[in-house]
């Protein structure tokens, strides 16, 4: 269990695509504790048809396959201070199209939307995106291809991004999990041969919870990261040190 990490963001505005569940509701809850404004999106068109909102958070409907939703979205948004692009999805039946534009396009799409917004910010530490990586980033994937060309691609949008908005004040940062449980993760963390394996090759012998990759997200959001930009940090328990 994560131990409770402690961030002042009362003066923050922040975005976290996909927070009704797992990993984005997780980091959105962690932001709230620490006193910031939390807007969280999703696919359905009220925060009453899911099953657990962060409580006090915002809500408001994001479709990511859609590039006039973005945009739509991003001209309602007044004021942003930290955007966390955690939406995804790894839909076996959903086209090699369709999965990169949600997992990649989409994320250079919001991000660059919101640009003048974050510059505007006058948060310490400055203004940050932090972008959803994954072990397959790294990893080839027999079973989602479009999926792991799109978390590949995440690494580099984060460092060309970095590079390019370090003048504005904006960080832009990555994250990559190991396996964590979630409802998009639920077909292989319920199986008991997989879960098994990834705790074999896992030097930490577990998967992780939500709330260990929150953590880290914060830090790389807040005053502590100053000096980190276009970097990709692994939370994954050891899984990527092992051959």
């Amino acid at each position: 269990m994560a131990q409770t990490v402690s961030f002042d963001f009362s003066s923050a505005s922040v975005i976290v695509t996909g927070g009704t569940s797992g990993i984005g509701h997780a980091t959105a809850e962690a932001f709230l504790k620490g006193g910031a404004h939390v807007l969280v999106t999703g696919t359905r068109r009220s925060a009453d048809e899911y099953e657990s909102i962060p409580k006090g958070a915002e809500y408001r409907q994001l479709n990511l396959e859609s590039p006039d939703s973005i945009a739509n979205f991003a001209g309602s948004v007044d004021r942003v201070d930290i955007l966390v692009n955690n939406a995804g999805h790894t839909m076996p039946q959903a086209s090699f199209a369709a999965t990169v534009q949600v997992n990649l396009m989409a994320v250079h799409d919001l991000s660059t939307r919101l640009h003048d917004k974050l510059k505007e910010s006058n948060l310490p530490g400055g203004a940050s995106v932090v972008n959803l990586a994954s072990m397959m980033s790294y990893f080839g994937s027999p079973w989602f291809p479009a999926y792991g060309a799109a978390k590949a691609g995440i690494l580099q949008l984060t460092r060309t991004l970095a590079a390019a908005w370090a003048k504005d004040g904006i960080r832009v940062n990555a994250i990559a999990p190991g396996s964590v449980p979630t409802s998009m993760t639920a077909p292989f963390a319920d199986d008991p041969a997989v879960h098994k394996m990834v705790n074999d090759k896992t030097p930490m012998s577990r998967w992780g919870e939500p709330a260990e990759i929150a953590a880290p997200i914060l830090f790389l959001c807040s005053s502590a990261a100053s000096f980190v930009t276009g970097h990709t940090l692994v939370a994954d328990g050891g899984y990527s040190i092992i051959d």
